[in-house]
Order: C-alpha cells, then structure tokens, then sequence
C-alpha cells in the first residue's frame, strides 16, 4: 500500500497507501464501498449453475490489483471462479477512507466485502471497540499465518489471537529523484554518486536540496512536500508516535522531534512544490507528470504511483537511490467484516490475493514489496527490474532495505496523529508560512480535542 498522506498515504500505504486511476471519483466511490453496479446485484445464475457472487473490496491508493494499470489479480480470479464477479472502489485519501470506514463499522453498513486496513490503523483496528467486526483470518478462507513475516502478521492479530488482516505489502524506503532535473540543476544522476550525497544523515538531504535549488530549472523544486519529508524522516526513527508499551506518546518521541525539524526546515527553506501528497484535487499527481520536483520520498509502493502519474512521457527518467536512512513507510493489510454477505467468499479472495504467488505479480507490475517470507526473499523480488525505472535493481534496494526493517511500537491513534501533523501543522509551515512552534502548538490543540486518550 499502500501508504496515502496517512502513511501509503501512501497513503500510508498509508500505503500505505497510492493513487492509481482516481480522477474524478464519483460520490459512491468517496464512500468507500461503491454503489450497485447494476445486473443481477449478487443474486443471480452463473453459467455453471452456481450463484453469482459480487464481492466488493474497498481500497484506497495503488494495490496493484486492477485490471487496468495492476498486474491484473481481479480478471484472473474471475477466470478462476466463473461465478464471482470482482468490484474495487479506490480513493485517494486515505484518511477519509480510514474515518469512513469506521463510520460504516460502527453501523455494520455499508461495508465493502473486503477492506482494506492501512499499518497506522491496524492498532485501532485490532483495538477492543473493533476486533470484534473482523473474520478470524487464521481459520477462515484458506491463508497461510506463518507466510507473512512474523512482525507482519502480530501487527493484525488481535490480543485474544485472531488474525483480523492479511498482509498486502511493506514499505522499506528509498528516494526517487528526476534524472534530468538533477542534471539540469547540475547535480550528479548516477545513483552511487546521488546516495552519497545524503548518506547517514538527512540534514545532507536539505543541504542537496539547497544545492539544487541554486540552479533549479524554473518553476521546480528539490522536493515535492515538506508532510512526505516528514512521514520519510519518522518512518526511519526506531521510535515514532507510540512508546513501547503501544502507548501514545508523540510529544516526548525523538523521532516526531526530527522530523518535524527536517520537515519544517526544507518549508521554510523553499526546497519543496509546497503539494499535499494524495490530494483529491490531483494537483500532486500532476506534478510528476509536469515534473515539477525533482524527488519524493519513496516507499516501494510509490513507484507504482510513479509510474502511474509521471506517464509513458517520463519513462526512464526516474531512478531510485537508498534514504539517508532506512525505514518502512506503509503497508496494509485486506480484512473482511464479519457482517458481510458473502464473508466466506470474501475471506478466500483476501488470501488468493495475499499468496506469495499474487504477491511476486503484484511486485512485478506494481513494485509494491510483498509481505510473505519466501517471496521477499526469492529471486523473482531480489533480482526484479521495472520496466518503468530501465536498468535500476529495483528489487535489490529495497530487498537490502527491507532486510534491515524491525517492527516499532504503533498505537491506535498513529494515522489520526500522523494526518494532524501533516495535514495541519507542516501544511501550515509550508503552505501558510505559519511560524514552527505555532504550527506545532496547533497539532497540539488538535490531538487533545479529537482523540480520547
């Protein structure tokens, strides 16, 4: 995932949550789930005498899935299962998606057939007030547990044991950049040379930017938002919002600390497009496609989006250097709700599509790093190139990055946390030029009124 501006965005996942084909979202896709689609509404015969099932699965930014853009996963299951027909409903915003969900839950309405749950909710997910409105995973539809890497699987897993969501991908962190906007601002393009720009220390980072900004190409910056710096630098601090007890506690965490720094540092320094990451306006999507940066944070999911929003008119222009530090930035998981009319079906699409099989195309297509042991460490993901990024070991970087990835402690209020500081206060710095310590003041204010600690 998926990261979104929550995480993949991402959307996460986010991400995680991103933002493949979202344009011009119609009004049910907004709610999650979709509206009827016409013909037999689920209730009919399929050619095989079976009754025909429509399953929903409500997502939000690029899985890779799809039929159009995705490695195809919904076409094939059809062939698969002539009586099951595949809807997706996509959005951008993976906040939005997250609030509406819950929304939904606390109804047992609504509810797509599968949903799709990014990392920054899956503490509040797995929580009390919702572990129980999810399938037990573990002993429907036919998963594997033990597939997932172990971190993976105990992020969904509910303290009484139920394994509530199967996991899509990770999110081990690079940064793309623009070779020929490097160039042009004479900066070098080899992904050797670019790495050890920044290397060890993402204070390098803002003084690359600051290089570039020197001979910028008009109308560009160094870096597309000061909120994606900021998911970029937390994601890659050992702790993050929560401490180890899974307790919210993001004003005394180091990591919140430097990445609020770094962040609003590159705002007031003028080294980013000052654009909201996932916004529904698609105003960030058209700046890959216009380059108007010359790099973004990038999450393994985010070369999907890449490739999805920069076009066929800058293929080969993008490659992919390590962070200054590594981290993981998203990932999400595919969760059905117990309330759904076809949760049995539902619960064997969830884990066709989370088989290390269907993962291995996903990455391939998509770039999307899988969760399952064998096919993160096989030679399909190790070894794999995307036509995209021309000759750059994609699978080699974040293979080596997500290698090294250890679970840090996540509370239940992560993404809502996360959306505040970004979504308000570094868009503020950025956007408003409102000052730091007011900006943070304000996140403060937020935190204290929205959530119940």
């Amino acid at each position: 995932m998926r990261t979104s501006s929550s995480t993949r965005g991402r959307r996460t996942r986010s991400r995680r949550n991103a933002v493949a084909a979202v344009a011009g979202l119609a009004t049910c896709a907004v709610l999650v789930t979709g509206c009827d689609s016409g013909g037999d509404g689920g209730t009919g015969k399929g050619d095989d005498g079976n009754k025909q099932v429509t399953l929903r699965i409500g997502t939000f930014g690029s899985f890779g899935y799809d039929n159009t853009t995705g490695a195809k996963l919904y076409a094939e299951y059809e062939r698969l299962h002539p009586n099951i027909k595949i809807v997706e409903s996509n959005v951008a915003d993976g906040q939005k998606y997250w609030d509406t969900l819950k929304l939904r839950l606390s109804r047992n309405s609504g509810l797509a057939d599968i949903q799709a749950v990014e990392v920054g909710y899956i503490a509040e997910a797995t929580g009390p007030a919702m572990a129980g409105k999810w399938v037990d995973l573990s002993k429907t539809g036919g998963a594997t547990p033990g597939a997932f890497l172990d971190w993976k699987a105990k992020q969904a897993t509910t303290a009484d044991g139920k394994l509530i969501g199967l996991g899509t991908d990770i999110g081990p962190m690079a940064i793309c950049y623009n070779k020929d906007l490097f160039a042009k601002a004479k900066l070098p393009t080899d992904r050797a040379a670019v790495a050890a720009l920044w290397k060890g220390d993402w204070a390098k980072f803002i003084e690359a930017g600051k290089t570039y900004q020197k001979n910028a190409p008009e109308g560009t910056a160094f870096h597309d938002s000061a909120s994606g710096l900021f998911n970029a630098v937390v994601s890659s601090q050992p702790v993050q919002y929560a401490n180890e007890k899974g307790e919210l506690d993001y004003e005394n965490s180091p990591g919140v600390k430097k990445a609020w720094d770094v962040a609003a540092e590159a705002a007031q320094s003028g080294l980013t497009a000052k654009l909201r990451q996932f916004d529904e306006k698609g105003t960030w999507n058209a700046g890959f496609k216009n380059s108007q940066f010359a790099t973004v944070a990038c999450p393994s999911w985010m070369t999907g989006i890449i490739k999805d929003q920069a076009g066929p008119a800058n293929q080969g222009k993008w490659d992919i250097a390590p962070a200054p530090e590594s981290g993981n930035w998203g990932g999400s998981f595919l969760a059905v709700p117990k309330s759904g009319e076809h949760a049995e079906e539902a619960a064997k699409l969830a884990a066709w599509l989370t088989a290390p099989e269907q993962h291995a195309k996903v990455f391939q297509v998509n770039g999307n790093i899988p969760s399952t042991k064998d096919t993160l460490a096989s030679p399909a993901v190790r070894d794999a190139k995307l036509p995209y990024f021309g000759e750059t070991p994609v699978g080699q970087i974040y293979s080596e990055v997500a290698a090294g990835i250890k679970a840090v402690p996540i509370s239940r209020w992560d993404g809502q946390v996360k959306t505040f500081v970004t979504d308000n206060g570094i868009l503020d710095i950025e956007q408003r030029g409102t000052d730091p310590a007011k900006a943070w003041e304000n996140v403060r204010k937020l935190v204290n009124d929205k959530i119940e600690k």
